[in-house]
């Protein structure tokens, strides 16, 4: 499935970016409580050239703007550990990047300082969902085979298209865990 960006969006000077905006738009209209989504991201003139029958049912008519396709991957294994399932991808090569979207919990950095020690991983998440700190967050990070790297957080206590934070760096282990799908 392709997925198109909705109206008050922020605007993004790359590929990449619009990708995962695109994508973090497509998320937030399904609303909250969802699985995580994986993505391939393809070279848009490519698929039009090379799939054009593809390109149509996808409405990315000679006009469609240039950049990266995201489609959308089927659902991820229910109780898998999202790690463990990343490290079964291989791409080909014709997929030029990928991209996740994920729900999670979080905590502000002065939240650290009360973590009990020695928690399981059960005991944590449990401790994570009852802190009064706690944010619900929709992360969206994408990356390309050449190691580009961009993502979109969404909180759900400001949901809206112009309350989306982006940045390459804002979830550095989730970008890696989908940068070593193109590895080897």
């Amino acid at each position: 499935m392709s997925i198109n960006a909705t109206d008050g969006a922020p605007l993004a000077a790359n590929p990449l970016t619009r990708a995962v905006l695109e994508i973090d738009a497509y998320a937030s209209g399904l609303g909250w409580d969802q699985p995580a989504r994986l993505f391939a991201l393809v070279d848009t003139a490519q698929l039009r050239a090379q799939e054009p029958a593809l390109a149509r049912q996808l409405g990315l008519g000679a006009n469609a703007a240039a950049g990266l396709t995201p489609i959308e991957q089927e659902e991820l294994p229910p109780g898998q550990p999202l790690d463990e399932f990343l490290a079964t991808i291989a791409w080909p090569e014709v997929i030029a990047g990928c991209a996740l979207t994920v729900e999670r919990l979080m905590l502000p950095p002065s939240a650290e300082t009360s973590l009990p020690e020695d928690l399981d991983d059960d005991s944590l998440a449990s401790w994570v969902a009852a802190h009064p700190q706690r944010q619900e967050v929709r992360m969206t990070v994408g990356v390309l085979r050449g190691g580009a790297r961009e993502s979109a957080l969404r909180l759900r206590a400001k949901d809206s298209p112009s309350d989306v934070l982006t940045g390459a760096e804002l979830v550095p282990g989730l970008a890696e865990a989908l940068a070593a799908t193109f590895e080897g």
